[in-house]
């Protein structure tokens, strides 16, 4: 019998142990539930803020770079002046030298009397 006694005050104390474990379970996840998990976000901001900042200077970069390139374009010509005003002076001149030609031989009689003209008066 004293086995036995033995026995039940051990079962006894066990399940007393086991009551008193999960009591502190259930406060423990009490707690869990209550508590809510804050993450350290200084890390991150500083490297969102660094990356911000290079996306920022890559931004005025490119502009900077189409402002110039915008710039070129604006300013860019196709030709020289000095080859324009060539061309022109060239056009104007052989324009000249064809009407001239076609005046001269569209009217020959006019010449050849005036050279007659001349030579009988001389």
């Amino acid at each position: 019998m004293a086995k036995l006694e033995e026995l039940t005050a051990l079962l006894v104390n066990e399940i007393n142990d086991f009551n008193k474990s999960v009591e502190r379970l259930e406060k423990i996840s009490k707690q869990l539930n209550t508590t809510k998990i804050k993450m350290d976000v200084a890390e991150y901001k500083s490297i969102v803020e660094a990356h911000h900042k290079q996306m920022a200077s890559h931004l005025n970069s490119m502009e900077r770079f189409e402002n110039r390139f915008n710039d070129k374009i604006e300013q860019a010509k196709i030709y020289p002046t000095w080859a324009v005003v060539v061309f022109i002076a060239c056009l104007v001149f052989g324009i000249a030298s064809l009407s001239y030609a076609y005046i001269e031989k569209s009217h020959p009689a006019k010449t050849e009397q005036e050279i007659l003209k001349k030579e009988n008066a001389n």
